[in-house]
């Protein structure tokens, strides 16, 4: 195990009715007068949501501005008219309602509005954001983790760049999480958020630590939850056990718990980026394509590892063959779990074109000036491999 510091300074308030304490949560973080409210779609006024939110706000006395619109693989453009909309306001605090587009959305609005230069510095890697707006969240979709993370990942319109800011200044001070308020997401929607929420597990589950015993055993019981309530979920859709289950899943997922004292990867979810920033594929539906096909590119460098994944997680036997075997059998497990979530497994399937491999592994690698990921590390020829791979028959 090697050493590590752990904080999370963001409150959760989860369960039922939660978001009508939105208003007097604020007010314990910050006296502001003026809050914006980010957020996708305007299902939250459809199904009352924003009006509630709205009079626990109105009750502290807080006036409302909005911002909604959000996308999925959320733009820098959208961030630019927040960052304007609050300097013109002065608007101090900003909350997200929706899922991981609102909540990154609102964190780069975050540090946006009191730096003097371009936000996009701080995805770029130019510049680090020294200070930012204090941020909130009550969350409706189970996926990102960016409730409880210190991740915020937006895309540039200019040349479809999609870059992510790691900093735990962005933390959102507190996030309301309800179940309930996820119950009329589409089935797709939940299928990509179960993958997203896997695939932030197994980012930090693949690494060359050793002795992380306990973390492992984390990361394995989360993602043996996840296995049986995210199936249990797409089936009762409104049952608030598996749904509360998902939900919390989510957020310990991406919270940095599993990680402490181990060496994390992060390939996949940059080869991944490409893809939905190129083609604005969702994000889980890329995760569920590129993630195997890393697997199956770099398992033999850690052979016993992809063994216990496979026995642990997929409960494959040790008795079922040879470590490659059992190995290559718990990948398949995974994918054939991916097919009953709805999510496409190759390109083919995902009617994505394999005519962008290059441009693609030259944004994941910087023209191959860098190498992507820990547990194996990733040239250019080596991300074209895993995205040749990711075709399809």
């Amino acid at each position: 195990m090697i050493n590590f510091e752990f904080s999370n300074v963001t409150e959760i308030v989860f369960g039922k009715e939660t978001q009508k304490q939105v208003g007097e949560k604020i007010r314990k973080y910050s006296d502001c007068q003026k809050v914006l409210i980010v957020y996708g779609s305007d299902r939250i006024k459809k199904n009352d949501l924003f009006q509630t939110v709205e009079e626990s706000l109105q009750k502290q006395k807080i006036q409302c501005y909005e911002l909604g619109g959000v996308l999925p693989n959320p733009r820098l453009g959208l961030v630019r008219q927040g960052i304007e909309l609050c300097r013109k306001e002065n608007i101090t605090f900003i909350l997200a309602v929706g899922g991981g587009s609102p909540i990154d959305t609102a964190k780069a609005i975050g540090v946006g509005v009191p730096y003097e230069g371009d936000v996009w510095d701080f995805y770029s890697g130019k510049a680090v954001p020294k200070e930012t707006l204090k941020t909130a969240a009550i969350c409706t979709i189970p996926a990102a983790g960016s409730e409880a993370s210190q991740s915020s990942v937006i895309t540039n319109e200019d040349g479809w760049f999609k870059k992510g800011l790691n900093l735990d200044l962005i933390r959102p001070v507190f996030s309301i999480m309800n179940p309930e308020l996820t119950y009329t997401l589409p089935k797709y929607q939940i299928g990509c958020g179960v993958v997203d929420m896997m695939a932030h597990i197994m980012e930090r589950y693949f690494t060359n630590t050793a002795d992380v015993d306990l973390t492992d055993r984390l990361c394995e019981a989360a993602l043996r939850s996840i296995i049986i309530n995210g199936e249990k979920t797409l089936l009762y859709p409104d049952h608030y056990a598996y749904r509360a289950e998902i939900v919390w899943a989510g957020t310990l997922a991406h919270n940095g718990l599993f990680n402490t004292g181990r060496e994390q990867d992060w390939a996949s979810h940059k080869i991944a980026q490409e893809l939905s920033g190129k083609y604005d594929l969702a994000h889980g539906a890329s995760l569920a394509i590129v993630f195997p096909n890393w697997m199956k590119y770099v398992y033999t460098h850690d052979i016993d590892r992809f063994v216990q994944f496979a026995v642990r997680v997929w409960d494959v036997d040790l008795a079922f063959g040879k470590k490659e075997e059992i190995a290559l059998e718990g990948i398949d497990r995974m994918q054939k779990f991916f097919q009953k979530l709805g999510m496409p497994l190759t390109l083919k399937e995902a009617e994505i074109p394999a005519d962008a491999f290059e441009e693609m592994a030259d944004k994941a690698t910087n023209k191959d000036t860098v190498t992507l990921g820990n547990f194996v590390k990733l040239n250019k020829k080596a991300v074209m491999n895993i995205y040749s791979r990711c075709k399809g028959k």
